[in-house]
């Protein structure tokens, strides 16, 4: 008898496109969150929330993606990430459209992402499904958001004035 290995991802929408992340890194799914932004940030960092008492960092993928902005009345969830970077336990929010299942896969159903030019790192992605007529595309987060320094931004918010 064959061993099958599967693994429970976290489906969601970015605009028309679905992607999935490890079930194991996702704390959280969080809605209707108040963000305080912080100023001199990249675009793509939306400010900060308060989970569980912690400050974590919220950053707005479809931007990080240099996909189109969501229309400013558009609702959207964060996903609540626990990361490792450098070696580092992080906790990181990341914006949704919207969270379709949770989604077991099979090793074997994960094919390795075609280059597509120089514009894309296809290091972000573990690779891509075909499932229900169209693609899931797996995300590696740890990569993703290994170039933020998370840290840093913290810091920054902690020593800023406060108004």
């Amino acid at each position: 008898m064959e061993n099958i290995t599967k693994q429970a991802y976290l489906s969601f929408r970015l605009s028309n496109e679905l992607f999935a992340v490890n079930a194991f890194k996702v704390l959280e799914v969080l809605e209707q969150q108040y963000i305080t932004e912080i100023p001199q940030t990249p675009d793509y960092v939306l400010g900060v929330i308060n989970f569980r008492g912690e400050i974590l960092p919220v950053f707005d993928t479809r931007r990080k993606f240099n996909m189109p902005a969501r229309d400013e009345k558009q609702k959207f969830v964060i996903i609540v990430l626990d990361l490792v970077i450098d070696g580092q336990q992080v906790m990181i929010g990341t914006t949704a459209d919207g969270v379709k299942d949770v989604i077991e896969i099979e090793e074997k159903e994960i094919k390795e992402v075609p280059e597509v030019g120089s514009s894309f790192n296809i290091e972000f992605l573990e690779g891509i499904i075909h499932r229900d007529n169209g693609f899931i595309m797996m995300l590696n987060v740890d990569k993703i958001y290994a170039e933020e320094n998370v840290e840093l931004m913290l810091q920054n918010v902690a020593t800023a004035p406060q108004a």
